[in-house]
């Protein structure tokens, strides 16, 4: 399975991995990022292995999505970005959506225990 029918048809399970590893790793980090007029907070994981990042970004304008980075074997970085379903917004704990809220309003990272944001 390539990684573009990895995010469109297994999107809950990326999100569900992600989630698990928030809220098992003490301390993590949810950062301020921007490019242009957009804005975002984001929370990720590294498997350094597989040269993959698997993301969950709240962008300033209530937009929620799943950003999966990979490098190939020419070593060229792809992005694939899946804008969250309201199914799968649901899958994120409140815990975790109100940190991201906080860090994009405030433009500002956080780093905290991860079993903080867990809390439904």
């Amino acid at each position: 399975m390539d990684y573009k029918e990895l995010v469109n048809n297994h999107s809950g399970e990326l999100i569900e991995k992600l989630v698990t590893h928030i809220i098992s790793n003490n301390p993590v980090e949810v950062l301020f990022n921007f490019e242009d007029d957009d804005q975002w907070s984001i929370i990720s994981m590294h498997q350094y292995e597989e040269d993959l990042e698997i993301s969950i970004r709240l962008h300033a304008n209530g937009v929620y999505d799943l950003f999966l980075g990979y490098y190939d074997e020419e070593d060229e970085f792809h992005d694939i970005i899946h804008p969250l379903t309201e199914e799968e917004i649901l899958q994120l704990p409140e815990g975790l959506k109100k940190v991201m809220k906080k860090v994009v309003e405030d433009e500002k990272g956080m780093r905290l225990s991860g079993a903080l944001m867990g809390s439904k």
